[in-house]
C-alpha cells in the first residue's frame, strides 16, 4: 500500500486541527475576558466610548455600552470552558463585524476616537492621532479565530468535546 502525499497531509491536518481549535478558542476567550474585564468597572465610560462613534442616540449608546462588557465576559467564559463553542463563535463573529464596521465608519467620517475595545475609549485629545488600521486588522484576526471555531467548534479539553464523546473519524463539524 502506497501512502500518497495528500493522504499524509490530510492525516497531519486531522491531528493538528483540534489543537489549533484549542488555541483559537482560548485566544478568543482571552480577548473577550480582557476586553470585558477592562470595561466592567466603569460602565459609564463604556457607554461614552460607544457614543463616541456617533451612530445612535446617546441613551441607546449608553445602554449598549453598559451591556457590552457583560456580553464579552459571557463569551469569554463560554469559550474558555468550550461550552456552546459554535454559538459563542457565531456571536463573536457578529460582534467583530460590527466592531470593524464601526471603526471603519469612524475613520471614514474623520472622527478622532479611541475604539474603546479594551477600556477607556471616546474622543481623543487634540493632536492625538487615531490608529484605525491596526485596530481593524487586529479585529479581522480575531474574526479569523471565530471563523475557525464556526467551522470546527469541537476541540479537546472542552465541555463540548466531553459531552459529545470521542471524535468520529469523518467529523466535518
Amino acid at each position: 500500500m502506497t501512502v500518497t502525499a495528500s493522504h499524509t497531509g490530510a492525516a497531519r491536518w486531522a491531528a493538528v486541527r483540534p489543537w489549533l481549535g484549542v488555541a483559537a478558542r482560548l485566544g478568543l476567550a482571552a480577548v473577550w475576558l480582557i476586553a470585558g474585564g477592562a470595561k466592567v468597572g466603569d460602565l459609564a465610560a463604556s457607554g461614552r466610548a460607544v457614543n463616541a462613534y456617533q451612530v445612535m442616540p446617546y441613551d441607546v449608546a449608553t445602554v449598549i455600552g453598559a451591556a457590552l462588557p457583560f456580553v464579552e465576559l459571557a463569551l469569554g467564559a463560554l469559550l474558555l470552558f468550550g461550552l456552546a463553542t459554535r454559538l459563542a463563535a457565531g456571536i463573536s463573529a457578529a460582534l467583530l463585524v460590527v466592531f470593524v464596521a464601526g471603526i471603519a465608519s469612524a475613520w471614514s467620517r474623520g472622527l478622532a476616537i479611541d475604539c474603546g475595545c479594551f477600556g477607556s475609549g471616546g474622543q481623543l485629545a487634540a493632536g492625538q492621532a487615531p490608529s484605525y488600521l491596526p485596530e481593524i486588522l487586529r479585529d479581522l484576526g480575531f474574526l479569523a479565530l471565530a471563523g475557525f471555531l464556526l467551522i470546527w467548534p469541537r476541540t479537546p479539553v472542552s465541555v463540548d468535546g466531553w459531552l459529545a464523546g470521542p471524535p468520529v473519524e469523518d467529523d466535518d463539524e
